[in-house]
C-alpha cells in the first residue's frame, strides 16, 4: 500500500523511545514517532516539581540495550532521567514528529491504521501505543476548587511562576509525589499544610551519591555497571514475597516500615496519624527518607482529613475544620486504570478501546487485545510492577513486538488475538491476584479498576515470570 508506513508508534516516554531505538536498529520496518508535546520524555519531561526523583535504582532505570554509566546518585533526580531520554531520543530523532497529537486511529478494512492527527494524517501497518499510564492528572472532586484565590497545581503540572517562598502552602495527598515534594517545601513556604486521606507505609530510601571512582569504574568497565543492574535487579525481585502474603517477608517488610516510622517520629499521637490500618503492599510502599522529618518541623502540619471543599482563601476538610491557604498543590495521582486514549483507538466493527474496556482493562500477554488487529499496547494492562523496574517490562514488550513484526513480514496476514486466548490470560492474571495483598490488603489503591475491582495494572509475579511468558511472540493464539 503506497503511502502505509510499517508501524506508528504514539508517544516518546520510555516505551515508545525504546521501541524507536530498536526498530532503528534492526533496521526493517519503516516508522514513525507521534509525540504531542513539544519535548520527549513522558512522565520526565511532565513532572518538574521540586524534589522529583527516580524511585527505582538508577541503573534499572535505563535500557538494557542503551545503559548510562553516569548516573549521579543511586536515585537519579528527574531532570536527568530526563536528560538520559533526551540523549536516547537523538538516535531516532528523523523519526520523531514532535507537537503532533493522535485525535483518532481507526482501523481500515484494508488492512491498516488510519491515524488522524493535529498535523495531518498517517497510515501504519501496525499501531504501537506507548502513550503511558500516568499522564492524565487526577484532580479531586473538591467543591468549591475552582474558587479559591491563590495558585492551584497538580504536581505533575508544576506552577514555576508561582512564588511559594513564605506563603501557607497546602499539599492535597500523601503518595509518591507528596513524600518528594513537601520536604522540599518546608522552609521555604511559611508554612505547609499536609492534607492526608489515608497513611501510606514508607520505608527508607538509602540515596546517596555516587563516587567520582564509582562512576568512573561504570564507563570504563560496562560490566560492572551491569552487575550493579542484575544484583540490583535480583535484590528488588526478592520483594514479591510480601506482595504474595508469604509471612516472613510480609513481616520483615513491616517491620522495617514500622521501624523506619518509629526511628522517625517521636511523637506518639503523629505518629499514629501516620500508621496505615491496611497491610503493607496494598498500596504502593514509598521510599523517602525526609519525608518523616519534615513533618515534624513547627512550620509543616499534618491534617489527617481529606479535603472536601474550598473557598477564596481556604479549605474546609472532612473534619470540619477549615484552613487559611495560600496555594493549594495537588498530589493526587493520575487516571491509570481508565486510560484516556483508549477513547480515541477504534478496532474491528467500530469498537473503540474504551467499550471494550467498560469493565476494566484486558488483553493478551499485556499487550494484544481482541478485536483491534496489529494493535500493541505498551505500558498498559497488567504491564507494571509493584516491586521492581517497569523498565524491564517495556523491553519484554518489545520483544515481543519484534517477534510479531517477523510473523507478519512472513504471513502478510493481520494479527488479531483471540478471545478465548484473551479470556484465559484474564482469568491467569485474575487468579494470582486473588493471592496477592493488592486485592487481600485492605485497602482501595490505583492498582485496582474501580469498576469491576480487578487488579488490572499490575502484573502480579515476577519480573523474570512476565519476561518469559510475555517477551516472546507465540503466533498460535491468534485468529
Amino acid at each position: 500500500m503506497s503511502g502505509v508506513l510499517d508501524v506508528a508508534v504514539v508517544g516518546a516516554g520510555f516505551a515508545g523511545l525504546g521501541t524507536a531505538i530498536r526498530l532503528a536498529r534492526r533496521g526493517r520496518e519503516s516508522f514513525v514517532v507521534l509525540e504531542r508535546a513539544a519535548q520527549v520524555g513522558g512522565t520526565w519531561r511532565d513532572n518538574t516539581y521540586p524534589g522529583v526523583a527516580c524511585d527505582v535504582p538508577s541503573h534499572l532505570y535505563s535500557f538494557s540495550f542503551a545503559p548510562e554509566p553516569g548516573w549521579s546518585r543511586v536515585f537519579a533526580p528527574g531532570a536527568e532521567v530526563q536528560r538520559y531520554l533526551r540523549a536516547r531520543a537523538a538516535e531516532v530523532a528523523g523519526a520523531l514528529r514532535l507537537g503532533c497529537e493522535v485525535l483518532r486511529a481507526r482501523w481500515d478494512r484494508a488492512g491498516c491504521w488510519v491515524l488522524t492527527t493535529t498535523t495531518g494524517t498517517v497510515r501504519a501497518r501496525v499501531l504501537v501505543m506507548a502513550a503511558g499510564r500516568l499522564t492524565e492528572p487526577r484532580v479531586p472532586d473538591v467543591e468549591g476548587l475552582d474558587s479559591f484565590a491563590g495558585p492551584v497545581f497538580h504536581t505533575s503540572r508544576w506552577d514555576h511562576s508561582a512564588d511559594l517562598a513564605g506563603r501557607r502552602v497546602g499539599v492535597v495527598g500523601t503518595g509518591a509525589s507528596a513524600v518528594q515534594v513537601v520536604p522540599e517545601l518546608a522552609g521555604v513556604a511559611g508554612h505547609v499544610s499536609v492534607f492526608q486521606r489515608s497513611p501510606a507505609w514508607i520505608v527508607p530510601r538509602g540515596d546517596r551519591p555516587f563516587s567520582a571512582a564509582e562512576r568512573a569504574g561504570f564507563a570504563g568497565d560496562p560490566r560492572r555497571a551491569r552487575e550493579v543492574r542484575e544484583a540490583t535487579f535480583a535484590e528488588m525481585e526478592r520483594g514479591l514475597g510480601a506482595r504474595r502474603l508469604e509471612p516472613v517477608a510480609l513481616e520483615a517488610l513491616r517491620r522495617r516500615a514500622s521501624e523506619h516510622l518509629r526511628a522517625s517520629v517521636a511523637d506518639p499521637g503523629l505518629r499514629a496519624a501516620l500508621t496505615p490500618d491496611y497491610e503493607i503492599g496494598c498500596k504502593r510502599v514509598l521510599l523517602s527518607d525526609d519525608f518523616y522529618p519534615a513533618l515534624t518541623r513547627p512550620d509543616v502540619t499534618l491534617v489527617p482529613s481529606a479535603v472536601r471543599s474550598a473557598g477564596p482563601g481556604a479549605v474546609l476538610t472532612a473534619d470540619g475544620a477549615r484552613h487559611r491557604l495560600d496555594a493549594l498543590v495537588l498530589a493526587t495521582g493520575f487516571h491509570s486504570t481508565v486510560q484516556p486514549y483508549a477513547r480515541r483507538v477504534t478496532g474491528r466493527g467500530g469498537t473503540s478501546l474504551a467499550q471494550a474496556w467498560a469493565d476494566g482493562m484486558v488483553s493478551h500477554a499485556s499487550t494484544v487485545v481482541h478485536g483491534f488487529p496489529n494493535l500493541f499496547v505498551l505500558d498498559g494492562p497488567n504491564a507494571s510492577l509493584g516491586h521492581n523496574s517497569a523498565v524491564h517490562v517495556i523491553e519484554s514488550q518489545i520483544g515481543y513486538l519484534l517477534g510479531a513484526l517477523d510473523h507478519l513480514a512472513a504471513s502478510g496476514r493481520p494479527l488479531e488475538v483471540s478471545l478465548a486466548a484473551q479470556q484465559e490470560y484474564t482469568a491467569r492474571i485474575d487468579a494470582m491476584a486473588g493471592e496477592s495483598v493488592w486485592l487481600r490488603g485492605g485497602c482501595r489503591s490505583w492498582y485496582v479498576d474501580e469498576r469491576s475491582g480487578r487488579l488490572t495494572l499490575l502484573w502480579p509475579d515476577t519480573a523474570t515470570e512476565f519476561r518469559r511468558r510475555n517477551g516472546t511472540f507465540d503466533p498460535a493464539p491468534f485468529l
